[in-house]
């Protein structure tokens, strides 16, 4: 990435942090559910190989606060990230590769755990608002596509239902010709029968210190309904969000080198490692492992005997939580 495009990229950040200031002092698809759905179970193993070419999947940050609600084009994901930010709120990253939206919003800024958290993904492009000045050098040098509204003004738009900096809008047909397919989705999950056993569960919630997530099973939508700080997460266009399956992973979240405009530190994820998860799929929960290498791998799920774990097909929640 050249200077240009790293100044560029720096000056939206220092615009996008003063509108930020400014809102604070003053107030105080072409596609449905996005699903890997064809039966193969996960990626070969040299479809999963961040060193060989291929087809790249689209990330997006997402806002999750709530003046940002409700999301736009959260459903065509494939994959929904969440993890905690500043102040113990929580931000999502939406990755599409099966199926691409026309909108996709509200945009925010990276942080550094994201770069770690994309090396399983063959080059990934990464559409955020823009980052913490020191951070910007780490995303120009990671293997990834880094696109900001400065990269790529048509590509962003400013929505005019709410105040920045919660309406900035992506439209990803501008920035990828088409949805790379599901070949571009180097997560590790497996996809298919459920493993024996597990333990009936209606519905189960997981705290941030600022933030909650519940997710409620239904039957009749054979789908586990999101819910956000109390109260239920929709689209845009008024649809529940639901999840085929939802993954509870703990894992260590610590201070990282960077902190926001207030002063506060940027958490920083680490999915990199082993521990332990709980997997929601079709109304019941299994306690299992997870081992994630390296980077450039994906994450794999077993049982305790070493069972991989096979997770439902639809849309997959991660939600990372802090381990005991």
């Amino acid at each position: 990435m050249g200077r240009g495009a790293r100044g560029r990229r720096a000056a939206t950040t220092a615009s996008l942090l003063a509108v930020t200031l400014t809102a604070a002092l003053a107030a105080g698809c072409t596609g449905g559910s996005g699903a890997p759905d064809d039966g193969r179970g996960s990626p070969s193993a040299s479809e999963r190989s961040p060193s060989a070419t291929g087809p790249s999947a689209l990330a997006v940050k997402l806002d999750n606060a709530s003046a940002a609600r409700p999301h736009t084009g959260v459903d065509a994901a494939d994959v929904v990230y969440v993890e905690q930010v500043e102040g113990g709120l929580s931000r999502l990253m939406a990755v599409y590769a099966t199926r691409v939206p026309e909108a996709v919003g509200p945009v925010r800024s990276a942080r550094e755990s994201d770069l770690e958290l994309l090396r399983q993904f063959h080059r990934p492009t990464l559409a955020f608002s823009g980052a913490q000045k020191k951070l910007l050098p780490l995303i120009d040098e990671a293997p990834l596509r880094a696109v900001t509204p400065s990269d790529a003004p048509d590509a962003f738009y400013r929505g005019g239902d709410r105040a920045a900096p919660h309406n900035l809008y992506l439209r990803p047909g501008r920035i990828v010709n088409e949805a790379p397919g599901r070949a571009a989705l180097n997560t590790g999950f497996r996809y298919g029968s459920a493993p024996a056993g597990g333990t009936a569960t209606a519905s189960r919630t997981v705290r941030y210190p600022a933030a909650r997530f519940t997710f409620t099973w239904s039957d009749a939508r054979d789908r586990w309904l999101v819910g956000m700080d109390g109260s239920s997460a929709t689209s845009a266009g008024g649809e529940r969000m639901t999840a085929a399956t939802v993954v509870v992973q703990y894992v260590r979240i610590r201070e990282s080198g960077f902190r926001d405009f207030l002063g506060n530190n940027s958490p920083y994820t680490e999915t990199v490692g082993s521990g332990k998860a709980t997997v929601l799929r079709d109304g019941r929960a299994w306690e299992v492992d997870w081992k994630r290498a390296k980077a450039t791998d994906g994450t794999a799920f077993t049982t305790g005997d070493g069972s991989p774990v096979n997770f439902a097909r639809g849309q997959v929640w991660v939600v990372y939580v802090q381990a005991s």
